[in-house]
């Protein structure tokens, strides 16, 4: 890891101890509303809270980040994920926990929330050198995947808490005092971050432009990617785990191990995306390692029996994420730097809406009882947008590849054709 300066390998740590702490949160969040007194509606409105906090705060930070400091803005963020890691821990008042989800700081999927990572995005290309980007980026996703299932996992020291005699909501309290301490560490690390994580400066005077001259190509890569989220929110987790359940009656412990080693498996696999992308280039890897997972997905409710069932779940998965770090490798590349924290955010929002809104078609389909439909639905549209990307993207090549591809056409160079 010479390669990666120091703001690099803090900005690795930092999201390691998020995700942790969001792998934990996601599973306890809906146990410690309801001991608290909460109804169902109040804690579906704390669930919408959160998720439309993580927006809005990801829409705001994306064109005012830059203007207003990006070390500054992940600091405020972190400052904000310790006060609402607080609030949840020390009160029960249903307004006080909305004020504290709304923050964007309170994650109730697992997933990464707010603007860490759309600022994390755009500054990570600056740490390391152009060849080694999409490597960053695969270790970047591979840690918060491993840190998020040992989240998940650690989920189960509420019994050892129950054990030193706390019941009831207390029992849950630690859990989020231990996630303002990840906050307040967030906090400290992005404080030390240097100068060279702000946009590049350019004559004494930064460039804050949002995006210009890449909007077409953001405007293109936005909604390929929401069809792409479009479909992959037919088959979220909560999703798959309830129709394994439905379909062959797998208990949550078997459950559990599962998705356990999905979890293992994808985060593998993020590794593999940097190594691959290095040999045939990063939008080749982003489609043609899809293609077999999406074919594999379709196969799932196919299988005649439970553990085939699982095996091509696994399969799907310990291939389909291996376009997360390619693309987003592929994203900071084809654009110019000053545009990378905007374009983040606009192609973060673009796919979070678009993944909102395609459970509840999978629910309609479960209740209709076709409860393959909805895999079925979701590989034919991830189809279609690997061949639309391939289309729209395959003569458009980040500066390493075209380099690359310049040194090839150099005459005297026919050895290396």
């Amino acid at each position: 890891m010479s390669w990666l300066n120091a703001d690099g390998k803090k900005l690795l740590v930092t999201r390691m101890l998020r995700t942790f702490g969001y792998g934990y949160v996601a599973v306890v969040l809906g146990l410690y509303l309801e001991k608290l007194g909460l109804n169902a509606v109040e804690i579906g409105v704390i669930f919408s809270a959160a998720m439309a906090g993580s927006a809005i705060m990801t829409v705001f930070w994306s064109f005012y980040a830059d203007r207003y400091g990006r070390r500054r803005t992940v600091a405020t963020m972190a400052a904000l994920m310790a006060l609402g890691g607080l609030l949840f821990a020390l009160t029960n008042n249903f307004w006080l926990l909305l004020l504290g989800t709304f923050t964007g700081t309170i994650s109730a999927t697992s997933a990464e929330v707010g603007s860490f990572i759309t600022v994390e995005q755009a500054v990570l290309p600056q740490t390391a050198p152009d060849e080694r980007r999409t490597w960053l980026f695969s270790i970047y996703n591979m840690l918060g995947n491993f840190a998020g299932a040992a989240g998940s996992l650690f989920a189960a020291s509420v019994g050892l808490f129950a054990a030193w005699g706390l019941a009831g909501a207390d029992v849950y309290r630690p859990l989020f005092v231990l996630y303002a301490c990840f906050g307040l560490a967030n906090l400290i690390l992005f404080l030390s971050l240097t100068d060279k994580v702000e946009l590049v400066k350019i004559e004494g005077k930064a460039k804050y432009v949002g995006i210009r001259r890449s909007r077409g190509t953001v405007a293109k890569l936005s909604l390929l990617f929401g069809i792409d989220a479009f479909a992959g929110g037919f088959v979220v987790q909560s999703f798959v785990s309830y129709w394994f359940h439905l379909r062959w009656g797998l208990s949550p412990e078997v459950l559990g191990v599962i998705f356990f080693w999905v979890g293992v498996l994808s985060g593998l696999s993020l590794l593999a995306a940097g190594w691959l992308s290095q040999r045939i280039g990063l939008l080749n890897t982003m489609v043609f390692t899809h293609l077999p997972s999406n074919v594999l997905l379709m196969l799932v409710p196919l299988a005649p029996t439970w553990w085939l069932a699982v095996g091509f779940w696994l399969a799907r998965m310990s291939i389909s994420q291996m376009d997360v770090p390619t693309r987003q490798s592929y994203t900071m590349a084809v654009v110019d730097p000053e545009e990378r924290t905007a374009t983040a955010g606009i192609t973060n929002v673009a796919r979070s809406a678009a993944s909102a809104i395609s459970p509840v078609f999978a629910g309609l389909a479960v209740s209709a009882a076709s409860v393959g439909l909805p895999f079925f639905v979701s590989g034919a549209l991830k189809m279609l947008y690997d061949g639309l990307i391939y289309a729209t993207f395959r003569n458009v090549h980040p500066p390493e590849e075209e380099a690359i591809r310049r040194a090839i056409r150099q005459p005297g160079n026919q050895a290396i054709r």
